[in-house]
């Protein structure tokens, strides 16, 4: 492997490329790492995004360090009929079966609600720690063994790749905490990310039968699949907001009575004539209706 750095248009080019390959590899560890540790107690959602990740990272610095022997995984061991498999090929299929699992597993609690319960007013009942931690190592292990291999097949640069992975993943440690938020405030974008790990374990479990899918079909409808729900998710936003403009608006008065003319009833109000229809007040006292009782009472008192 090289360990120099001598900059060059293709080497440059090389590093954007792997730069962009970690980062849609990285956003597909986030969003499995956000699913996988909302199962985990509140307080130890954080602290089980940040560890993936960074083990995650090492695992992957550690896999380049050993390209060269990462490469021998792709010799076949074994033979059955004209399919031949390798290391590589069961690693593929074990974390693509893995990860469909995992994805099937998900959109049923999801859908069917099945939350379980130790007993009536128990809490529910979570996920350890230490086996969320096992199963982000596990795909962490197959995401980064294909990485590792079509890094090391476009460079044999050691730095340009270390720095494509860290820079990377370090991106993706800042966003994970934006990213889990987004993912678990909005069901039908955890819905649209389950799909995704179930479209990628399908994926590889092809790959490990040497089934060769472009990659472009499988990240070009995720692309339009979420350029649809950001659609989806700006159009209910906007109704939000008109509907609490509806319900926060400004008090409507009641429409004015239609202009007439009062200057009759003014003169008849303010005429001294005794026939002109002015009213005036009385000063005599009212009795009360109950004159000849004990509580007799007159005027209005």
């Amino acid at each position: 492997m090289d360990f120099s750095l001598e900059l060059s248009p293709d080497l440059i080019a090389v590093f954007l490329t792997l730069f962009v390959l970690e980062l849609v590899l990285g956003v597909d560890n986030v969003i499995f790492i956000s699913i996988l540790s909302s199962r985990l107690p509140v307080a130890q959602q954080a602290r089980a995004r940040n560890l993936g990740l960074t083990l995650a990272m090492l695992m992957r610095v550690l896999l380049v360090f050993f390209a060269g022997w990462i490469i021998t995984l792709t010799e076949p061991i074994v033979t059955l009929g004209e399919l031949e498999f390798s290391v590589k090929d069961f690693i593929l299929i074990v974390g693509g079966l893995f990860l469909v699992y995992k994805a099937v597993h998900e959109i049923h609690q999801k859908l069917e609600g099945a939350e379980e319960h130790h007993g009536p007013g128990e809490k529910v009942a979570t996920a350890t720690f230490g086996s969320v931690l096992v199963q982000i190592l596990l795909l962490d292990l197959v995401f980064s063994l294909d990485s590792v291999i079509t890094a090391v097949g476009m460079t044999s640069n050691m730095i340009v790749i270390i720095a494509a992975v860290v820079l990377s993943f370090g991106i993706m440690l800042f966003a994970s905490r934006f990213i889990f938020a987004f993912v678990n405030a909005h069901p039908t974008v955890k819905m649209l990310a389950l799909s995704f790990l179930l479209l990628i374990g399908v994926f590889l479990i092809a790959e490990g039968f040497h089934i060769k899918i472009d990659k472009a079909l499988i990240y070009g409808p995720m692309a339009f699949a979420i350029f649809v729900e950001g659609l989806n998710l700006a159009a209910a936003a906007r109704k939000r907001r008109r509907d609490a403009a509806r319900s926060s608006g400004p008090v409507r008065l009641r429409p004015t009575y239609p202009a007439i003319d009062e200057s009759v009833a003014v003169r008849a109000a303010t005429s001294t004539d005794p026939g002109a229809g002015s009213v005036g007040l009385s000063g005599r006292p009212v009795a009360g209706t109950d004159a000849g009782g004990p509580d007799d009472r007159h005027g209005l008192g």
